[in-house]
């Protein structure tokens, strides 16, 4: 008797952090022209920034890395740019 809505509960339950992580995967990274555009940086949040301060090939990652008293402390760094494939 209990065992069909166990069943159902842990599909639904499955179900609903399968949706929850592809929209978190969606909103984690972003890309923006420069740093100042960044409004609200969360922590563990990427943005690619393409303001050209890389080398060719890069572009600048800005990831929300620690809590300060100020907010979210941010760090950069220049990453491989990933573009549509080519074939």
């Amino acid at each position: 008797m209990l065992g069909p809505l166990i069943m159902s509960l842990c599909r639904a339950a499955c179900l609903s952090l399968l949706v929850s992580i592809v929209r978190a995967a969606r909103a984690h990274a972003g890309r923006v022209r420069r740093d100042q555009d960044i409004v609200d940086l969360k922590l563990g949040q990427r943005v690619m920034v393409d303001d050209g301060t890389c080398p060719a090939g890069q572009v600048k990652e800005v990831r929300g890395a620690k809590m300060s008293d100020k907010g979210v402390v941010r760090t950069s760094s220049c990453v491989a740019r990933y573009g549509p494939k080519s074939k």
